[in-house]
């Protein structure tokens, strides 16, 4: 923003001030000097002009910080700030121009009435040594320099405080308007400020240089203010297009639950395309309280489509509660890149087809049954499972990633004979909903069969075949569990000239006395095996059928 524009009637109050100016430089009559009354009635006018149009944006200033204190009180707040300093500077120079008139005409002077300086009652309006001794002083120590140093700040903590580098022409207006800097004449000769603008004019010259600072000071606070308001509206964006925009907490809902979606109308600007990114963000809080996001390691940018919206694709490679999220950045109206978080999650469960043989629901006690259970539209990890009549858990096994198996779940029913019934429930759009029991017939695992050299019941071997063998085992045929039974003990019989020779072992491997009847066998012999016993993984000892062998 420029410096503001001055009205004819200030511009020639100007253009006299000037000229007045230099008149008083020539020594002309006190007519002339008289004319400076009339230049700092019209400086007075002006000064009462800016603070009724600045009280009027102060006023407008605490509505809009009544209706939306997020959006002007930040602005309010610094323009009570710009009155603060203003009026600070203000009162100073009103300050001095009273000491000079009291000082010239005596404190009882007309002059002077509160605060308000009447101008045409000043009657020594060409005394000199005065102003010269309030504001440059013995030594050049006067309040002048107190003056300078005033206007230094305020035209520093203005442009620092309040433009922020955001407006390079107020700021070179208000570096302009509050130069104070030494002049330095055609001779070479350096002048401080000070004494340019003070030494050895007369008092009613004076009064007027220092009214016309009181304009400048009240100019530059409305330029300010009118600044300061315009940052209001500059941090609201503009759109030009509503969508209706309906977004379900689930598209998955199951009988007897409810359906919940937001219904609401979204405002987009076609205008100018957001940068979209995924990924990891970092978060930091400035000392005004302001915070800052900022993509951090790797991230990825999304396409927008013609509608401004990012398209989000990720192949779902694992299943489980999946948390992703980002940033959307856009130019704010002022210019500057403004983001916004977001977060979103979804769940990944594996694809299935549940088909259930309901009379073949079978559990076989004391041992780990795998079973399988999914909640459509749910993911694994949202499922619970309880059991009577026996334990359930999560199955062991993992894969690379050290997730387990998608629906993967090991039963272990107790008691024979007595049905089990498992309880599912699962958290469905944040809460917990349980699901109608089931029920499975509890079985005792089948009874193995005994085997030596991989036959089982009446069988006919070669000797050679018969001395190759170590050990007797125990299978479970045609059963689709991994289980396996351990032959605890058995028994070796053979018939010699009438009478039964036998040997046992307690346990599966053949001892060398049973060794001895094996080499003792001739063609047409029997061989026995019997009194066998096995224990399987449920800890139950079995009686197991005897294997007769014919040597051939």
């Amino acid at each position: 923003m420029a410096h503001e524009k001055l009205s004819p009637r200030q511009k020639m109050i100007g253009m006299m001030y000037l000229v007045l100016t230099a008149m008083l430089a020539l020594n002309v009559s006190k007519e002339a000097v008289e004319a400076f009354k009339n230049v700092d009635k019209g400086l007075s006018k002006t000064i009462q002009n800016y603070a009724a149009k600045n009280s009027t944006i102060y006023e407008a200033f605490d509505r809009a910080a009544a209706q939306n204190p997020v959006k002007a009180g930040p602005a309010r707040d610094k323009a009570y700030m710009v009155k603060q300093r203003s009026d600070e500077l203000f009162d100073y120079i009103q300050d001095l121009k009273i000491e000079i008139i009291k000082k010239t005409e005596g404190d009882d002077t007309p002059a002077v009435v509160g605060r308000e300086i009447i101008i045409d009652e000043v009657k020594k309006i060409d005394q000199r040594d005065v102003p010269s001794e309030v504001l440059i002083g013995a030594h050049e120590a006067g309040k002048g320099n107190d003056l300078k140093a005033l206007i230094d700040s305020y035209r520093e903590d203005m442009i620092r405080d309040v433009l922020e580098g955001k407006n390079p022409n107020l700021e070179e207006s208000l570096r302009n308007i509050f130069n104070t800097d030494d002049v330095t004449t055609k001779e070479g000769e350096k002048v401080p400020w000070v004494n340019d603008n003070f030494q050895t004019l007369p008092v009613v010259a004076v009064i007027c240089i220092l009214s016309k600072m009181q304009v400048d000071v009240r100019n530059a606070e409305t330029d300010l203010l009118n600044y300061l308001y315009e940052q209001i509206e500059a941090r609201s964006y503009k759109f030009n297009k509503l969508v209706a925009t309906v977004k379900p907490s689930s598209t998955y809902v199951m009988q007897g639950n409810d359906y919940t979606a937001e219904v609401f109308l979204t405002a987009v600007d076609t205008t100018q395309t957001p940068s979209i990114t995924v990924g990891e963000y970092r978060t930091t809080t400035a000392a005004d309280g302001s915070v800052k996001y900022e993509m951090v390691g790797n991230y990825v940018t999304l396409p927008i489509d013609q509608s401004g919206k990012g398209i989000y694709r990720v192949r779902a490679t694992s299943i489980g509660q999946k948390t992703w999220g980002g940033l959307i950045t856009i130019k704010a109206p002022d210019g500057t890149l403004v983001s916004y978080p977001f977060k979103e999650s979804y769940s990944v469960g594996a694809p299935n087809v549940v088909i259930s043989p309901t009379a073949m629901n079978v559990l076989y006690a004391n041992i780990d049954n795998p079973i399988d259970i999914s909640v459509p539209g749910v993911g694994s990890d949202k499922i619970r499972a309880t059991m009577k009549n026996g334990t359930i858990a999560r199955g062991r096994t993992k894969n690379s990633r050290g997730e387990f198996f998608p629906g993967e779940w090991i039963a272990r029913p107790e008691v024979v004979g007595q049905n089990a019934q498992i309880i599912v429930s699962a958290e469905i759009s944040g809460k917990i909903q349980s699901f109608a029991p089931m029920e499975f017939r509890v079985k005792a695992i089948p009874k193995p069969v005994a085997k030596f050299a991989n036959v089982t019941g009446n069988a006919s071997l070669s000797k050679d075949i018969i001395l190759a063998q170590q050990a007797v085992f125990a299978d479970l045929e045609g059963f689709d569990f991994d289980l396996r039974y351990n032959v605890t003990e058995f028994r070796m019989t053979y018939n010699e000239k009438g009478f039964d020779i036998y040997r046992d072992s307690k346990s599966n491997r053949i001892t060398p006395e049973q060794r001895q009847i094996l080499n003792s066998l001739t063609r047409g012999k029997k061989l026995y095996i019997e009194n066998i016993k096995a224990v399987g993984p449920d800890n139950r000892p079995q009686d197991l059928s005897p294997i007769i062998i014919t040597v051939n």
